[in-house]
C-alpha cells in the first residue's frame, strides 16, 4: 500500500508539472491547454500503448504448439496469480529480455525475446515470467505507461516554453495572465524535464522492486529470478538491445548500456541490489 500511495503522489507531481509548464507558456489559458493535452495523451496511451510497443519491437504472436513449455509456465503462473491468460509474443533478436504490457490483466500481453528462450532454463524463465505477470497483476504496466507518457508531454511542453520565452521575450513579466515572464519560462523549460525524468525513474524503480518480490512469491522460490537477472545483466552489457529510451522501463533489465553516472538515471534499480533482496528473501523462507 505504501508503494501505491507513493506512485499516486508521483503521478500527481507529473500532472502538476504539465500544468505549471502550461502556465509558463500561456498563463491560465496555457494551463488549460496543457491539461487537455495531458488527458488526450493518457487516453491514447491507455487504449493503444500495448499495440504500439509490440509493433515497435516487431513482436509476433506465438501459438502454444510453437512454444509449449513457455505456455505451460505462463498458464501455471496465471492460475496461481488468479489473472486471465495473457497474449504471448516473441520478439526477434538474440539479446535476452522480456516485458509485459496492457492496460489491465484482461488486456495484457507478455513478450519474450528469442535470446531469452535460448539462454534460460525453465526455473529461470519461470522467475522472469513471474516478475512480468506480477507487473500485470499489480497494474504496473498501465502506471508506468502513463508515467512515460506524462514525461513525454512535459518534455514537449518544455521545448514549447523555451521557444515561447525566446520569441515572446518582449512581453512584460507582469502582464495579466502571463506565466511569469521570459526568465520564468526558461527556468521551467530547463528544470521541468529533469524533474519529470527523476519522477519517472522513482516510479519505475519502486515498481521493479515490488515486481521482483511478488514474482518470487508467485514462482514459489526467489532463486530462479535471481539467477536469471545475473545472466540477463551480463548478456545486456555484452550486446545491448536496440531499444528506445522511452520504452526501456518496460523490460525486466535495462536494454540500454549505461555505465558510471549514467546508472544513476537508469529506469531500473541496480541489478546487484535486486539480486541481494531476492537472496535475502530466500534465506528468510
Amino acid at each position: 500500500m505504501g508503494n501505491l500511495f507513493k506512485t499516486a503522489v508521483l503521478l500527481a507531481a507529473l500532472t502538476s508539472l504539465v500544468v505549471l509548464i502550461g502556465q509558463a507558456i500561456g498563463g491560465q489559458q496555457g494551463m488549460l491547454i496543457a491539461f487537455i493535452l495531458a488527458v488526450a495523451m493518457n487516453f491514447g496511451s491507455y487504449w493503444f500503448s500495448d499495440r504500439i510497443v509490440l509493433a515497435m519491437y516487431r513482436a509476433q504472436p506465438i501459438e502454444e504448439a510453437q512454444a509449449p513449455d513457455l505456455y505451460r509456465i505462463v498458464r501455471q503462473l496465471t492460475t496461481r496469480a488468479g489473472i486471465p491468460m495473457p497474449r504471448v509474443y516473441l520478439i526477434p533478436g538474440d539479446t535476452p529480455n522480456a516485458f509485459a504490457t496492457g492496460r489491465s490483466p484482461q488486456h495484457a500481453a507478455v513478450a519474450v525475446t528469442e535470446g531469452i528462450m535460448r539462454m534460460l532454463d525453465d526455473e529461470e524463465l519461470e522467475g522472469v515470467l513471474a516478475h512480468e505477470l506480477s507487473h500485470v497483476k499489480n497494474r504496473d504496466t498501465l502506471t508506468m505507461t502513463i508515467a512515460a507518457t506524462m514525461a513525454g508531454v512535459i518534455t514537449y511542453l518544455a521545448h514549447m516554453a523555451q521557444w515561447a520565452a525566446i520569441f515572446g521575450g518582449g512581453r512584460r513579466d507582469d502582464e495579466e495572465g502571463s506565466g511569469g515572464g521570459v526568465f520564468g519560462a526558461l527556468l521551467m523549460a530547463v528544470l521541468a524535464p529533469i524533474a519529470a525524468m527523476l519522477i519517472q525513474l522513482a516510479i519505475s524503480r519502486a515498481r521493479e522492486f515490488q515486481a521482483d518480490a511478488s514474482g518470487a512469491q508467485l514462482a514459489g522460490r526467489p532463486w530462479g529470478l535471481a539467477k536469471a537477472l545475473e545472466k540477463l545483466e551480463m548478456a545486456s552489457r555484452m550486446a545491448p538491445m536496440d531499444a528506445t529510451p522511452a520504452t526501456a522501463h518496460l523490460f525486466i533489465v535495462n536494454p540500454l548500456r549505461g555505465e558510471g553516472l549514467a546508472t544513476l538515471f537508469s529506469t531500473h534499480p541496480p541489478i546487484q541490489e535486486r539480486i541481494a533482496r531476492l537472496r535475502a528473501m530466500a534465506t528468510r523462507s
